[in-house]
């Protein structure tokens, strides 16, 4: 099992983070009915996605096994 790192890094672990309090923030605009607060939390949404892509792509995410077995065979 240790050879699966399936989302920990900081790139992973900061996307996560900011998609969970857009969450927040988007169950929290339902309960007051407010659509500021929604819309800010659909932004956090799209902003957590991105900086986490932005850090895999800066060099802060999971890298890719090589090869076609990779994570495909039977033990």
């Amino acid at each position: 099992m240790a050879e699966h790192q399936d989302g920990q890094s900081p790139a992973a672990w900061t996307a996560v983070g900011i998609v969970l309090l857009a969450a927040s923030l988007i169950a929290l605009a339902v309960l007051i009915k407010s659509w500021p607060v929604a819309i800010v939390g659909i932004v956090l949404v799209v902003v957590g996605g991105a900086a986490g892509k932005l850090m895999a792509m800066a060099g802060l995410g999971v890298t890719k096994p090589n090869g076609p077995s990779a994570g495909t065979g039977v033990r």
